[in-house]
């Protein structure tokens, strides 16, 4: 079997999923928040939580589970003793490394096994990581990216084995033959590459847009009767962005026939693909390809030569809410990924968000052509979140403890000892008692008021940095979109410049999240990272480790001013083409003027 996430450019419209290889045991899922996270398929449970040092400078756009039983990368603690046999296949059993590419162009290796960073690749590319693929030989690792190249890495010695131009585009996805020998790559054109010379053996052509997943769909050519070169004869999958075909191709031994076979239809743009290798001759490809729109398509077919017809699926699959709680219309739940399970007969299905997905097993039914299924998400999501363990602990305090305010170094608030939990919130105010006003909050907290307040009762530049302050360091979203939301530069500069020195890190993060998540509010964010750069510019200057923590805010100012150009061009283009069309309707509207003379002279006459 083999998987396919969305390992293209710019296919990652949602954040990359990856089986582990074989099994399925594990999900693989990299949330737009910068953590990865490994779900373990049976129970639906969370495993591990990895928060990468580089997930603010790197975001992730590709994953890949390293095949079991190879070579583990190099351990950090050094030469061990040598292992027995047993302890070896034991190991081998348990390695799942997970190769992480990134937008800066390096690659992360992760154990989930020890649960933590084992090495990374650098220096090979110097854009976006599109592809990652994984040799049968686990120390070898294959990579494309943006900046045109094809990567073969050592992950013995963390280093470049070879690097070679793999296409004057974008490369975007990668795919190595069931031999080893060979290697798909493909941009607008596919190309297959010998691995040992680094040639192109053959060109295919059909493809539109970038392509965004490859994969081969037999490990032995259908006709038995010539000899197997370990490649002619075999057939591979390929999908690309924007596109609702997917295309099978056959490796044949004349180079001239470069056209798909076959084609499978669906109603969107692929996002995730799963297929079943076939072995046998007879033996149908099954495929599960989960689309944009969220549906779920499922394939069987027995690839015989051409069709040239595209191919309909036998099943498609949706998920939809019960529509209860007032509300009777069922609302979709988009299918994230789906995987076949090892008898091949039965389905994993992911759905719902990738923060939290839910994964659930179905049996394959292939004789309905549409099927619905009805599930309550919320409540799923609720007995997760009752069976799961807590490891956050609350500490016992006394009244002897003293508790800084957030934001406000320096100053305390009493603590209060935690009552029993059968008591309820009740205000403890007398009839007729007022309530404390906000001037006498703020003085037991030992905050100057006349610093808070103005004559004309406005909050001042201040109170302004303070409330900044005390929102960065308890998240507080509501004090936060207040202070941000102020449009005067004035104010603006000036609480920038009153704020403390251990928030200015605090407030470029902010930013840069509010930068990615909502580009609409870039304009009034633009705002405050000026005066932040331009008040804070000798501070910065001496973090040693500045560019991993401005590497985010760099490569989304990047991609912005990247289109630029483009568009400038465009609005020229157009400015002359609407100002030529208002000229020509000017001269449409002029009143024809009469051009007959009134006079004319001939021969020293003059004749009216």
């Amino acid at each position: 079997m083999a998987a396919a996430a969305a390992c293209g450019g710019e296919v990652a419209a949602r954040p990359p999923l990856a089986f582990s290889p074989h099994d399925r045991r594990f999900l693989a899922v990299s949330g737009s928040d910068g953590r990865l996270r490994v779900w373990d398929t049976v129970g639906s449970r969370l495993q591990h939580e990895y928060v990468p040092s580089a997930h603010l400078s790197a975001a992730c756009t590709c994953l890949a589970w390293a095949p079991p039983g190879g070579r583990p990368p190099p351990d950090k603690d050094g030469p061990q003793r040598k292992k027995r046999k047993s302890e070896a296949a034991e190991v081998d059993k348990q390695l799942d490394i997970l190769a992480i590419g990134t937008a800066v162009g390096s690659i992360l290796l992760y154990s989930t096994v020890k649960g933590e960073l084992q090495s990374k690749l650098d220096g090979g590319h110097d854009s976006r990581i599109n592809c990652v693929r994984w040799h049968q030989d686990n120390c070898c690792l294959y990579s494309c990216s943006e900046d045109k190249h094809i990567v073969e890495w050592n992950t013995q010695t963390c280093k470049v084995k070879c690097k070679w131009k793999g296409d004057n585009s974008s490369v975007s996805s990668l795919c190595i033959s069931p031999d080893g020998k060979m290697l798909l790559s493909a941009g607008r054109t596919i190309k297959l590459w010998d691995l040992e010379t680094k040639e192109v053996y053959r060109h295919f052509t059909g493809h539109a847009t970038s392509v965004s997943s490859l994969m081969f769909t037999t490990v032995k050519p259908m006709n038995e009767n010539k000899p197997f070169d370990g490649i002619t004869g075999l057939y591979f999958l390929s999908g690309a962005i924007h596109d609702r075909l997917l295309s099978v191709w056959q490796i044949r031994s004349d180079r001239k026939e470069k056209n798909a076979v076959m084609s499978f239809t669906v109603t969107d743009e692929p996002t995730f693909i799963d297929l079943t290798v076939s072995e046998l001759k007879e033996e149908p490809v099954k495929l599960a390809v989960v689309c944009k729109d969220g549906q779920l398509h499922l394939f069987e077919h027995i690839l015989n030569g051409y069709c040239k017809k595209p191919l309909t699926s036998n099943c498609t699959i949706q998920i939809a809410t019960p529509g209860n709680d007032g509300d009777s219309t069922p609302k979709p739940v988009p299918i994230l990924a789906a995987a076949f399970c090892t008898d091949k007969q039965s389905l994993l299905l992911v759905y719902g968000n990738t923060l939290q997905p839910i994964i659930e097993k179905v049996s394959l039914n292939t004789s309905e052509s549409h099927i619905c299924l009805i599930r309550d998400v919320q409540k799923a999501l609720a007995l997760k979140t009752d069976d799961a363990v807590t490891k956050v602990r609350t500490p016992v305090v006394n009244s002897d403890t003293k508790v800084l305010v957030p934001g406000i170094p320096g100053h305390s608030a009493a603590v209060k000892t935690p009552s029993s939990g059968k008591e309820k919130k009740k205000s403890k105010r007398k009839p007729g008692e007022t309530e404390d006003s906000i001037e006498e909050r703020l003085g037991a907290l030992d905050i100057d008021v006349s610093k808070v307040k103005t004559p004309g009762g406005l909050p001042q530049t201040d109170s302004f940095a303070v409330l900044l302050v005390q929102g960065l360091e308890s998240n507080d979203e509501d004090i936060l979109n207040k202070v941000l939301s102020t449009r005067k530069e004035t104010l603006i500069k000036n609480t920038v410049a009153r704020m403390p020195i251990h928030a200015v890190i605090p407030l470029l993060h902010e930013l840069t999240k509010r930068l990615q998540g909502n580009p609409y509010s870039a304009s009034q964010m633009v705002r405050w990272l000026k005066f932040v750069f331009t008040l804070h510019a000798s501070y910065l200057s001496t973090l040693p480790d500045l560019i991993p923590q401005l590497g985010m805010l760099y490569q989304l100012m990047e991609s912005r001013v990247k289109t630029l150009q483009k568009l400038s061009r465009l609005h020229g283009r157009l400015f002359l083409l609407v100002t030529q069309v208002a000229a020509s309707e000017t001269v449409q509207d002029v009143t024809e003027v009469n051009q007959t003379a009134k006079l004319v002279y001939e021969d020293g006459k003059a004749i009216r």
